[in-house]
């Protein structure tokens, strides 16, 4: 069975299947560095404060929501996890959530450097 080598809305038109159901989703959030910290803006409408939940563990900012509206018989849900490439004050992280857009500040610790290590390229 050979792949297919045309994009895939081309190749896709002719199975009738609704278009969003292959979006990536990667448009709903604005991550940027000012002022020595991080600022993630993420679109989350149509959720309340309590249905959020935002973690940090070593290096990784996982953000969850969940939602049941049982008068639709619906559930509504959201996941997505951030890697940072510089050492964040964790005890200093802030979430705000407000008008369907969660906002994260992470600052960045003082003299923080990305981590890693320098990888030769041989040829």
């Amino acid at each position: 069975m050979a792949l297919p080598t045309t994009t895939p809305s081309s190749w896709m038109r002719g199975l009738d299947l609704p278009s969003r159901l292959f979006e990536t989703g990667s448009d709903d959030y604005e991550l940027y560095e000012e002022d020595d910290e991080f600022v993630l803006n993420v679109e989350l409408p149509g959720f309340d404060v309590e249905d959020i939940d935002v973690s940090w563990d070593d290096g990784m900012l996982n953000i969850a929501a969940e939602r049941e509206d049982e008068q639709r018989g619906e559930r509504r849900t959201y996941h997505r996890r951030f890697r940072f490439p510089k050492r964040v004050d964790d005890e200093g992280i802030a979430a705000n959530y407000t008008n369907g857009i969660l906002e994260v500040r992470l600052p960045v610790e003082v003299g923080a450097t990305a981590r890693g290590k320098q990888i030769k390229v041989e040829g």
